[in-house]
């Protein structure tokens, strides 16, 4: 089993950063900042916990004036990358709000990014002052270092993982507009990949605004166009006529359907959770012209209370003749996961292509008999 990642904070961790801020700044009390930081509540705190105890306690053995302790941190991060330092974009957050010192502060969340990361830094002075932010946002994404310019599009994803959700953005997406049409065809994938997920966060809210966008970038670059597919993925899932007009996919909808003959089947149709069944398909498309398709089957998941929430897995995506038979076997698990877990019942599954259901079947789910 993989060991827990707050375990990156850990006793040689602590004296290794308090040895480093002794030598830049010799009045720090090494062995007082160790023994506060693991005291007797250090083992049940987790990754996030541990995280702010080590930026909170620094405060205390730091200069008291943020511009001297931001002085400390300047001397030491060049020695200081990897994810653990996400104490020092975490100290600014912390610290580092005060009107007075905000300009410090942008220039130090731009320089300790590209050593871990300020992506959920920035966002308290995007709550605080959302227009000032904005326009450093926009002057990061024409920066030469491509961690920056990821910031200035990961720092104002409206519903950033693991971040605080920015609600004015939520609702108004359009102050993030020109920082990502100056992103648009970023040559770093690391960026490209950011904007993506910026539009996607926006396509929960609006996706009339994203399909718009879409519309207006497509076919300006090639990098554009990645983002822009990788951006719709989700509404694509959903099926939306518009989507799936715009990146080529046959209408499910016009003439006879794409599917003349499909089949489904579970093997076995009564698992115990922790086990699998083999799924196997079957389906021949319409004669005629080439036709792109995606071919997915869903789940129908039983979740506490009898509720039921569906879960896509894709098979297929790709463009095929007319009249092509496909066919194919996939195993799916039935075991717990950290970001799903199991429930006994009927479980329905799906197989659909662009979004159409064309052939189901059934899956009883029991307990484990462990």
């Amino acid at each position: 089993m993989a060991e827990p990642l707050k375990n990156v904070y850990n006793k040689p961790f602590i004296r290794q950063l308090a040895d480093k801020l002794h030598r830049a700044y010799p009045p720090f009390d090494t062995e007082g900042f160790i023994h506060s930081v693991l005291d007797e509540g250090w083992e049940g705190l987790e990754l996030k916990a541990r995280m702010r105890k080590i930026t909170e306690t620094l405060g205390r053995y730091l200069p008291s004036a943020y511009p001297e302790a931001i002085a400390v941190l300047f001397a030491i991060d060049g020695e200081c990358s990897g994810f653990p330092y996400l104490i020092f974009p975490d100290f600014v957050e912390v610290f580092g709000q005060g009107k007075e010192d905000w300009e410090l502060s942008m220039q130090a969340l731009e320089r300790f990014t590209p050593k871990s990361s300020a992506e959920f830094a920035v966002r308290p002075f995007l709550l605080r002052d959302p227009e000032r932010t904005m326009k450093q946002m926009l002057a990061w994404a024409g920066h030469p270092d491509e961690h920056v310019r990821r910031l200035a599009s990961e720092g104002c994803r409206p519903r950033l993982p693991w971040g605080q959700a920015l609600g004015m953005f939520k609702k108004d997406p359009a102050p993030i507009l020109p920082v990502l049409e100056r992103l648009k065809a970023d040559p770093s994938l690391y960026v490209r990949k950011s904007v993506a997920n910026n539009l996607n966060d926006m396509a929960k809210d609006h996706p009339d605004l994203v399909i718009e966008l879409a519309r207006k970038w497509r076919g300006s670059a090639p990098e554009t166009d990645w983002i822009i597919r990788h951006a719709c993925r989700n509404l694509i899932r959903k099926a939306v006529p518009e989507v799936l007009a715009l990146f080529g996919y046959a209408d499910p909808e016009q003439g006879e359907p794409l599917a003349v003959s499909a089949e489904l089947s579970a093997n076995p149709d009564h698992a115990a959770i922790g086990g699998q069944s083999e799924l196997s398909y079957e389906l021949r498309l319409r004669d005629g012209e080439a036709v792109h398709i995606r071919l997915e089957y869903g789940v129908d998941f039983v979740k506490a209370g009898g509720r039921v929430s569906r879960k896509l897995f894709l098979l297929s995506d790709k463009t095929v003749p007319g009249g092509t038979r496909l066919a194919g076997v996939r195993t799916h698990r039935w075991a717990n996961l950290t970001t799903r877990r199991h429930y006994p019942g009927q479980h329905r599954l799906v197989l659909l292509v662009n979004g159409r259901e064309i052939a189901q079947t059934q899956v009883l789910l029991s307990e484990s008999e462990e």
